[in-house]
């Protein structure tokens, strides 16, 4: 009998790469060498969404380790039911966590990290219990999202430039022509849409995409960017996506220079995660982006491009970013 063996953390950010370009489970599970089922029930079991890599590590790393020691939460009921009273009472678990460590100082036993609590609620209570508990929490989601790992991770992106490498002009906004750039995806992962957002003036480009592979992207985003003036297109930063895995071609395209962010960290594209954000208010979780125009997505970039910012001192960001290349051209 063949011995089962675990996906390891190498497996799973692999997996996550070979989905955002749009691999079924059946290639994936070809490609790792593992059984179907396998891959299928890896996917299953940890999107919410979208299937992230480091959610699912820390949940197999946390549910291993509780199979081990156990929950201290399940086992004390002096506990479990402090908490449960405070979640009634709307409070966070940080909260609940800091007030037992300010009410009980002289209690060991009582001490509990916030993670600890959210790790019982997910992992250790039984679907009525967990339903139950869930309800008070104040996002009432799925499935724990977890602290980000900014541990060194496999790159797949050829002649990747780390953000670390960026010009130190791009921090402080303070010169225009510095983009943030990332794909928004749409139902069961089968189609998206892309967003470019400028740094300084928070002004987006809302691309239509047929396809996610590298080529289809880099030439999208190529074919939008060219058209600004040359001031406004020094870099864009990214996430690890493969779909920008052809960044060389990009640059040589737009002589915009690509930057890659750390895995897993998402806030150091804050601006384009933000942006993303208000974009989903016209397109929710759920939205077929096959079935949506392009001229409906300029529509909501030119709503969004004119909306006033409080960032910008009340100013849109269209105005904001024509001011600049009056300025610098």
């Amino acid at each position: 009998m063949r011995k089962f063996k675990q996906l390891t953390k190498e497996n799973r950010i692999q997996i996550e790469s070979y989905l955002k370009i749009g691999k079924r489970s059946s290639e994936i599970a070809e490609l790792l060498g593992r059984p179907k089922c396998t891959i299928s029930r890896e996917i299953k079991r940890n999107s919410c969404s979208t299937y992230k890599a480091e959610n699912a590590q820390i949940l197999v790393n946390a549910t291993n380790k509780l199979k081990h020691t156990g929950s201290k939460i399940q086992k004390s009921k002096t506990l479990y039911r402090y908490i449960r009273f405070c979640l009634y009472f709307r409070m966070s678990p940080e909260q609940i966590s800091n007030k037992l460590r300010t009410q009980y100082s002289h209690r060991l036993d009582l001490q509990v990290s916030h993670e600890s609590i959210y790790t019982y609620i997910y992992t250790w209570c039984k679907n009525e219990l967990r339903k139950e508990l869930k309800e008070h929490l104040r996002r009432q989601k799925s499935q724990r999202g977890y602290p980000k790992n900014r541990g060194n991770t496999r790159v797949l992106i050829p002649d990747r430039i780390s953000i670390a490498d960026r010009p130190e002009e791009v921090n402080d906004r303070t010169i225009p022509g510095h983009w943030e750039s990332d794909l928004i995806i749409g139902k069961d992962g089968k189609s998206c849409i892309g967003t470019i957002v400028e740094r300084t003036t928070r002004a987006v480009i809302i691309v239509k995409l047929d396809a996610r592979d590298a080529t289809t992207v880099c030439q999208a985003f190529a074919q939008e960017l060219k058209t600004l003036p040359q001031q406004m297109r020094k870099t864009m930063t990214h996430d690890n996506g493969l779909e920008m895995a052809q960044h060389k071609l990009f640059t040589a395209e737009t002589q915009i220079k690509v930057f890659f962010a750390d895995p897993y960290s998402s806030w150091q594209r804050g601006t384009n995660e933000n942006t993303n954000m208000l974009i989903r208010d016209f397109f929710p979780k759920g939205t077929d982006f096959n079935l949506v125009t392009k001229e409906q997505l300029k529509r909501v970039q030119n709503i969004l491009n004119c909306r006033i910012r409080k960032t910008l001192n009340w100013k849109a960001p269209k105005d904001v970013f024509e001011q600049y290349i009056l300025k610098t051209g």
